[in-house]
């Protein structure tokens, strides 16, 4: 039956992607399942709220649980190939496309959930050029924490030879600097492959320890760790997009935008809190690193990050836009 249901769950999403305007159902796309935080912050917010503005005329329809697509890091390709209306996307997950988004994860550049989504906010103009799609939305997660099973790590020594899963290629070179052996893996995976020894070791916002159960396989969390938190992104497919009637057009804006970004960002500041706590009562050691070794994480980060800061993203440098969402240029 299952193999039955997806071929016509598919052709009815190209469906809504050729005829949205017509049918004013759009079909919103997500790999998580529906009790993800995000499901109760973004997408059935944003569900309602353009029903109620439009008063009725357009609807979404959520297909969670990667009914729409399954693979993680290939949400912004079905996005783009009109199998969902709307979908959500990890940048950091092909971050040489997103060069200025993926700025964010930077170290140093924001401390918390909220204060990674104003810096991405203030980028907004830029980040948006990036896309072949309408953008509705972007937020932040925290500043990742550490996850290890066998290892503590306390001090940048700890971290020599760690095959370290990182959740963008950004903060690959930071890694590297500090002793790790940085690895890309799909969120869907990381924690059997902590639990079975595929990885050592885990870089992922703390929010994550609930949503994937991080707490069962990790013995250990360190936070503290100066890298900053990953992007996300929540984007319309650009033909469904310019076929809507202005009216349309603005009863999507209206539903979306910098509230719905900022709704994002706060809900996972608190699943953060909820995920370290998880943790705590799991009886995971918490590390946090002290003034001492967390000055020197940020020595050793400190020659790829100014080699970042002079990197080119297109007609501007990588430093230029970190003082964009640091909100120091000028």
């Amino acid at each position: 039956m299952f193999k039955k249901i997806i071929p016509a769950v598919l052709g009815s999403a190209l469906a809504l992607s050729a005829t949205a305007s017509a049918a004013q159902e759009l079909a919103l796309g997500y790999f998580m399942g529906p009790n993800h935080p995000m499901n109760a912050a973004v997408f059935t917010p944003f569900a309602e709220s353009l029903a109620e503005v439009s008063d009725g005329e357009m609807s979404v329809r959520l297909f969670p649980g990667g009914a729409l697509n399954s693979s993680p890091p290939k949400q912004y390709s079905a996005l783009l190939s009109g199998v969902m209306d709307v979908g959500f996307a990890l940048p950091g997950y092909t971050a040489e496309l997103f060069p200025v988004t993926t700025v964010i994860s930077s170290p140093g550049l924001c401390k918390s959930a909220e204060d990674c989504t104003e810096a991405l906010l203030r980028a907004k103009s830029q980040i948006e050029a990036e896309y072949d799609a309408k953008l509705l939305a972007v937020w932040a997660n925290d500043p990742p924490i550490l996850l290890t099973r066998d290892r503590p790590v306390r001090s940048v020594e700890d971290m020599a030879g760690l095959k370290t899963r990182v959740t963008t290629a950004a903060d690959v070179p930071y890694l590297k600097a500090i002793g790790a052996a940085p690895v890309s893996q799909p969120v869907s995976v990381i924690n059997q492959n902590l639990s079975n020894g595929v990885i050592d070791a885990i870089v992922i916002d703390p929010g994550s320890i609930r949503s994937f159960s991080l707490h069962e396989p990790a013995n250990y969390v360190t936070t503290g760790l100066p890298l900053s938190g990953a992007a996300f992104v929540l984007l319309m497919n650009k033909g469904v997009w310019d076929g809507l009637s202005e009216q349309q057009k603005a009863w999507v804006e209206e539903a979306s935008g910098d509230t719905l970004s900022r709704a994002g960002g706060a809900a996972y500041g608190a699943a953060g809190d909820a995920g370290l706590e998880l943790a705590k009562q799991s009886g995971v050691e918490v590390i946090e690193l002290d003034d001492e070794a967390r000055a020197a994480f940020s020595d050793a980060m400190a020659a790829p990050f100014e080699s970042f800061r002079g990197s080119p993203i297109g007609a501007v440098t990588g430093g230029e836009i970190y003082d964009v969402m640091k909100g120091t240029e000028g």
